[in-house]
């Protein structure tokens, strides 16, 4: 998964442009990057792995210039990428996953179309989509083109002399936000980049729409599909930043919702305090301590400086480390005392089990109950760099020992009421060492988030694409997994078949 950040000012843009990108650091690991426009493009990429965005483009950013630019923190790849083309030169990041890479590159080489970037996956799908961009009529057409030809998703973040072309993939799988203030305009994939940039929520771009941002305002250059919004559902559980709203519901309040609902169905349990795991369990186990009336504490402190998300390193044995290192338990929370461990989700067990729940054995923990605000993963993610393997899911896993060899029918462990998802559900408690555990059932987390369960993508628990993406067969497990190798709504756009515009405002302008 990726975070891109876009902004667009009337003066130099550069120290928004930094701070903005900076705030999707949750979103990425491996690469950075940014792209000014003044009097030509300036670019710079580093490799964030081993360190953060800002030590790394601090000293960049006081010598670029310009009032257009666009970042990212990417997890597998270098971006933006920049290309000269038949439409005049450009920078673009994207955010994504295009399961058909390869395929589209293997087109673009017969054409006698070169490819210059390193990727870890074969082909660097920035690059790819630059290209297939520069295969249409005009900018809009070749953005048009991509989104009929991939089979995944991608959102992008295109910069040139006009301004920044902000495009959502077709469904909108990962969310593009325009924000606004009295002197530019800037699109996120976060809307915690906006309060303290001073930007208010202009418009939450639709699936497919595109739209130019430009000194003199926003443009909508294509409409979008208002019907077929399919967005993430593990953004509120899990990969979105707390202070983010997507299609203007809150993270924060959408997992204190899903901790209420666990606790409503765990009914009288003898718990001595309630914790979540650090950081992203937090507000779930708030949640619950709220609903419970059972006190809130911190068993185990996140050691923040220089440890980011376990969940997105690229190597186990990198997301081992820092799981091991980032949690420290406090000895005098945990001993003799019976605890409600609140996770967001649980992708393969393993840090869970070594890094989180054996520290609290170890401490002298009475009992372990833990509590997952999602169900099981039953299925890697299509859509973006989010769940991996089929085979290293913990559900999986279980399913596999249960039934002796892998099923392609796991509709039975997906029903919370059937006895083989209790017989899943137990076996995964004795695999983590756990008193008890329970997941969230998915109604549950449906209403937590608060949209219809047609405008969510839920693919990760149920295997079942969006209606609106079924472009295949579905897919069976041999054939799952990752390529080659994620307050009150704005008002809506002025009507109008094929544009529509706004001009910066004389004075900032009010909550929508």
């Amino acid at each position: 998964m990726s975070g891109i950040f876009g902004v667009v000012s009337k003066g130099n843009c550069v120290q928004t442009l930094f701070y903005g990108t900076d705030y999707h650091s949750h979103l990425g690991t491996e690469y950075g990057g940014m792209a000014v426009l003044g009097e030509d493009f300036t670019r710079q990429i580093h490799d964030v792995s081993q360190s953060q965005f800002k030590s790394k483009f601090y000293d960049d950013h006081k010598s670029m210039s310009g009032n257009k630019g666009i970042g990212v923190i990417s997890a597998f790849e270098e971006q933006p990428i920049y290309l000269n083309s038949k439409f005049g030169p450009f920078c673009i990041a994207t955010n994504g996953i295009i399961e058909n890479a390869e395929e589209l590159a293997a087109k673009l080489l017969r054409k006698g179309i070169s490819f210059s970037e390193v990727s870890k996956r074969a082909v660097n799908t920035t690059e790819l989509v630059a290209k297939l961009i520069g295969q249409g009529n005009d900018l809009i057409d070749g953005i048009e083109k991509i989104f009929a030809a991939i089979e995944g998703s991608c959102s992008l973040l295109l910069l040139n002399r006009a301004g920044i072309y902000a495009a959502r993939d077709r469904f909108g799988y990962t969310p593009l936000i325009i924000g606004r203030r009295k002197d530019a305009w800037a699109v996120t994939s976060e809307t915690s980049a906006f309060p303290n940039n001073d930007f208010e929520v202009a418009k939450y771009i639709e699936p497919g729409e595109i739209v130019l941002l430009s000194e003199d305002g926003i443009v909508q250059r294509r409409p979008g599909r208002t019907n077929v919004t399919q967005v993430c559902a593990f953004l509120w559980i899990y990969t979105g930043f707390p202070a983010s709203d997507y299609e203007g519901i809150n993270a924060e309040i959408v997992r204190e919702r899903c901790g209420r609902y666990l606790a409503k169905r765990d009914g009288d349990i003898d718990i001595d305090l309630v914790c979540g795991v650090p950081d992203s369990g937090f507000a779930h186990g708030l949640g619950y301590a709220m609903e419970s009336g059972k006190p809130f504490r911190r068993p185990l402190v996140k050691y923040t400086p220089g440890y980011g998300r376990s969940y997105t390193p690229p190597s186990q044995q990198t997301r081992d480390l820092v799981a091991r290192m980032k949690l420290i338990p406090i000895r005098e929370v945990i001993e003799g005392n019976s605890i409600v461990v609140c996770e967001d989700s649980i992708v393969r067990g393993t840090q869970l089990k070594n890094f989180t729940i054996k520290k609290l054995w170890d401490c002298g923990a009475k009992q372990i109950h833990a509590r997952v605000a999602c169900p099981p993963l039953m299925f890697p993610c299509r859509f973006n760099l989010s769940t991996r393997s089929i085979s290293e899911l913990a559900a999986r896993r279980a399913i596999r020992s249960l039934e002796g060899h892998d099923t392609n029918d796991v509709s039975e462990y997906m029903d919370h009421n059937s006895q083989k998802y209790a017989r899943m559900v137990d076996w995964i408690a004795k695999d983590l060492d756990v008193t008890t555990l329970r997941y969230q059932t998915a109604d549950d987390m449906i209403k937590a988030i608060g949209r219809p369960r047609d405008n969510l993508c839920l693919y990760c628990w149920t295997g079942e694409c969006p209606k609106a993406a079924r472009r295949k067969p579905p897919v069976r497990i041999a054939e799952v997994g990752r390529p080659s190798e994620r307050k009150k709504k704005p008002a809506k756009a002025p009507a109008g078949p094929d544009l529509w515009q706004s001009t910066l405002p004389a004075t900032p302008p009010s909550k929508a």
